[in-house]
């Protein structure tokens, strides 16, 4: 019988990023820049979500905001409105952001200078959340009409996240969903998570998000 070797592709690629996402964390963290990863379903309120936080918090940090989507500058040029830096990040068809790409999108927005950077990743509950990108904390938005069973069909993305953000819960009487599920569930997986009910649209349980990231950032930079 033919000897070969088997070489494990997947556990190489997620070991040299994990060492590029090191370096880079290490990197913010001397720079005294918070790194915050949002993850999401496409139309779960992400950009609305990232407006409404840089609304609440322009006053007292500077907020960078990278954009990361497969193709299109939609969401930056929203973003871009709020006076807010901010860069695109095209993935070339990747349905991920990793640390090398994090990397180049920090370098060509620029990040002297900044409290805050929010990463706003590829629209999907799977990809990114195989990838540690450097950030200093992971967040994720679950909305209302996904429905409250998501926890169980994508437990890696709930379990890796700091903080989970159920948003358009004004809307949670018109669907089939329960917060009480989705916290139980979510608990199973991850019991350190923070669960922060929301409406991006309202405003509803937005000073208790910026409360949470002003607590998060001011633990980082006196760390």
């Amino acid at each position: 019988m033919d000897e070969f070797k088997v070489l494990e592709i997947k556990e190489s690629v997620f070991a040299d990023n994990n060492r590029q996402a090191a370096v880079l964390r290490e990197e913010l963290k001397k720079s005294g820049t918070f790194m915050l990863n949002l993850m999401s379903s496409p139309g779960s309120g992400k950009t609305t979500t990232v407006v409404r936080t840089i609304e609440a918090l322009q006053n007292e940090m500077k907020i960078g905001v990278v954009e990361a989507d497969v193709d299109s500058d939609v969401d930056a040029r929203t973003v871009s409105l709020t006076g807010a830096k901010v860069i695109q990040l095209h993935t070339g068809g990747m349905c991920h952001v990793d640390a090398n790409m994090t990397t180049q999108g920090l370098s060509g927005m620029g990040v002297e200078g900044l409290d805050l950077v929010i990463l706003e990743n590829i629209g999907n509950l799977l990809c990114p959340a195989e990838f540690d990108t450097g950030a200093s904390k992971n967040a994720m938005i679950l909305s209302v009409p996904e429905g409250d069973d998501k926890p169980l069909k994508y437990p890696l993305m709930f379990s890796i996240v700091d903080v989970l953000l159920v948003n358009k819960i004004d809307a949670a009487s018109f669907f089939n969903f329960s917060l009480e599920a989705v916290t139980e569930r979510v608990k199973k997986l991850n019991p350190k998570v923070k669960i922060i009910p929301i409406s991006a649209k309202t405003g509803e349980g937005i000073a208790e998000w910026a409360d949470w990231v002003r607590t998060e950032v001011k633990h980082w930079k006196n760390d």
